[in-house]
């Protein structure tokens, strides 16, 4: 069955970097295009950043443009979310997702001084 499992989440000040792992595993990755959401405390859960099946496209969020970059390796069934200059708002728990409705468990990433 579909597997995804997240890691790579933890504390970290204001203006500081986290890499995002998601290791798949169930299907046949490189056919699917792959995303990653977020879920802050007390909000919906919001779509973050795209990645098409060859990772020739990428969309992302207005809020995280130019700051977090999406990537994958279809050789390592694996995809990454390299967040710079993280914000205190970018705290959330972090969800890998691929259609149809599968996701990871989530790693939690939480910014603060």
């Amino acid at each position: 069955q579909v597997q995804l499992v997240e890691s790579g989440g933890g504390l970290v000040q204001p203006g500081g970097s986290l890499r995002l792992s998601c290791a798949a595993s169930g299907f046949t990755f490189r056919s699917y295009a792959m995303k990653w959401y977020r879920q802050a405390p007390g909000k919906e859960r919001e779509l973050v950043a795209t990645i098409t099946d060859r990772g020739g496209g990428t969309s992302y969020a207005d809020s995280v443009k130019g700051r977090f970059t999406i990537s994958r390796d279809n050789a390592k069934n694996m995809v990454y979310l390299q967040m710079n200059s993280l914000k205190p708002e970018d705290t959330a728990v972090y969800y890998c997702y691929v259609d149809y409705n599968h996701w990871g468990q989530g790693t939690q990433v939480t910014v603060s001084s």
